[in-house]
């Protein structure tokens, strides 16, 4: 794990999102397309807002979510929502957005529908990850229905997980495509997060799931 520590959050979002710009050109220099993963939640916005004006080929980036609430895009609840407002615009609106949510399936159907038509994006060419401070990402949660299922090395591409207290279903990238990624990038603010981090890498990933690519990883880190 290589941590990088930035003096407030501003400057982070700034230098992590001239950071993926700059390893979506590369990548899109010798692939024909670049495969990138990005988690929902307001921690990613700010980054999403300025990579979205930058200049370069996105209509061969294919955009993905690395986790979704099992809702409709029109729900504020939906990740998707989120990068479709806060990424794809501006020079980034080329992009290719592919969705988790299918209408009139649950989950479970969609989930086992949608999996082997990711096999073409893999491994990642990019991904960018939170972290929960019950050190959960994507929606790898410690102790969810399906969640040790989505641990597995032989997971299908996409998996569904249910979360104790929480009606609404999840779909998520399971452990061995989030580790298979080419680039890893996991954004945390605040003391809290840093704390659960540093706990995280004496734990495997059954109790930690962060724990699955952090030796991988560049973690990005402000107060």
């Amino acid at each position: 794990m290589n941590l990088i520590e930035y003096p407030d959050r501003e400057i982070l979002a700034m230098k992590v999102a001239n950071r993926l710009a700059g390893e979506l050109k590369k990548c899109l220099m010798t692939h024909e397309f670049a495969s990138f993963a990005v988690p929902g939640g307001t921690t990613p916005g700010p980054i999403f807002d300025m990579l979205s004006g930058t200049a370069l080929e996105w209509e061969r980036v294919h955009v993905m979510l690395t986790d979704e609430r099992w809702v409709s895009e029109r729900d504020e609840r939906s990740n998707g929502a989120l990068v479709r407002d806060r990424l794809m615009t501006g020079h980034a609106a080329a992009a290719r957005f592919i969705p988790f949510f299918q209408p009139g399936m649950d989950a479970e159907t969609g989930a086992a529908a949608l999996a082997p038509t990711l096999d073409p994006e893999l491994p990642l060419s990019l991904l960018v990850l939170g972290m929960g401070e019950d050190m959960h990402t994507a929606s790898l949660f410690p102790g969810a229905e399906g969640v040790e299922a989505a641990m597995a090395g032989n997971a299908p591409n996409l998996c569904p997980v249910h979360v104790e207290g929480q009606e609404i279903a999840r779909v998520t990238l399971p452990a061995h495509v989030l580790r298979g990624a080419m680039s890893t990038h996991v954004v945390i603010f605040g003391d809290a997060k840093r704390a659960a981090l540093e706990r995280a890498e004496g734990l495997p990933p059954e109790e930690a799931p962060i724990a699955a690519v952090l030796n991988s990883a560049e973690v990005h880190w402000a107060a």
